[in-house]
């Protein structure tokens, strides 16, 4: 049964599996409809936490089953991007091969004609060290700081323009730029300079497929595209922080980075395009897709996240034209809500 926690303006939030729901009601309604499904899923990890995560052959097959019930739910031009961290082998300090055996399923799925278009990778300092075992107790590895992001569709174009996630330039090609001072010609790479290569304005430098959401080297600035930057920098000090600090919540443990989602919204949808995050935790996703004037869909299994996310929509300025909507008899999410 589909139990359906609040709607907004371009948007509405489902409580449930959301595998049951994609099966049932998406793929009846929606079928061919999502411009961009953009999630990230419970990773699989050793130790079980508070959101459920599955392990081993149990997770591999969960994972591959996603690849035909995405297909169907995409358009034919749309794109399936999933952020997941690594793993470890149980009690050895070696790093499992389990989440690029779930790469290679989920692409190789004879039940979906799913292809990898381009892999990125979100590097992030502030992570805590770990695996802790390894890392801060027996001090044998480095800390696993970074997370990939796969970019997946079901052809080889799908809908992408990367003019919409434009890097600031540095300062020494806004020189260029401004001077229209380089030396031409042939490089060492063999590639030829033209005279008039940096002489036009684009506006910004093409992203790049690593997300750094802090400095790597001091010395230089990060120049992460805007729509990146400008969420890594609220991030820590945002209305939703702030907000369950004061009501004493937890915040989910696992979020999606918001500039990721609002980068590949832009990249590679446009306005009134239809999103769906199937594991949405605190519903970034749905959050991000309103603020950019995109239709969205995002399923929780968990009722006190879902509840939670709520907060997002009530930040002041906001219009998201919030409204619970909750099935009948429901009494415990109508409390929590």
């Amino acid at each position: 049964m589909k139990r359906e926690l609040y709607r907004t303006k371009f948007g509405k939030l489902l409580i449930g599996d959301s595998i049951d729901l994609c099966k049932s009601y998406l793929l009846r309604h929606y079928k061919n409809r999502f411009n961009l499904i953009i999630t990230s899923p419970p990773f699989p990890l050793n130790n079980k936490k508070r959101y459920g995560n599955l392990q081993g052959e149990n997770y591999y097959k969960w994972f591959v089953d996603l690849a035909p019930i995405f297909s169907e739910l995409l358009t034919d031009d749309g794109s399936l991007v999933i952020e997941i961290g690594n793993a470890w082998e149980t009690g050895r300090p070696v790093q499992s091969l389990l989440h690029l055996e779930c790469l290679f399923g989920l692409v190789k799925n004879p039940e979906a004609d799913l292809r990898l278009i381009q892999e990125f990778i979100c590097y992030n300092p502030s992570r805590l060290p770990s695996p802790a075992q390894w890392v801060t107790v027996n001090r044998l590895r480095t800390v696993d700081s970074y997370t990939h992001v796969w970019w997946i569709a079901k052809n080889d174009f799908p809908k992408a323009d990367n003019s919409k996630v434009l890097r600031p330039y540095s300062k020494r090609m806004e020189q260029l730029i401004e001077t229209k001072k380089f030396n031409a010609g042939k490089r060492p790479s063999e590639h030829e300079i033209s005279i008039s290569a940096f002489a036009k304005d684009n506006g910004g430098s093409i992203a790049h497929n690593l997300f750094e959401l802090e400095n790597i080297d001091n010395n230089r600035d990060i120049r992460l595209p805007h729509n990146v930057l400008s969420f890594s920098n609220t991030t820590s000090n945002d209305y939703y922080f702030k907000r369950c600090r004061q009501e004493n919540i937890t915040p989910h443990p696992a979020r999606m980075h918001g500039g990721l989602i609002n980068f590949f919204t832009e990249f590679l949808t446009d306005e009134n395009d239809l999103i769906l995050d199937p594991f949405a935790g605190s519903n970034t996703t749905g959050y991000c897709a309103e603020k950019l004037k995109r239709k969205w869909i995002s399923i929780e299994a968990n009722e006190n996240y879902a509840c939670d996310s709520i907060i997002r929509f009530e930040e002041p300025g906001f219009d998201s034209k919030l409204k619970i909507v909750i099935t009948e008899g429901d009494e415990s999410v109508r409390a929590k809500a």
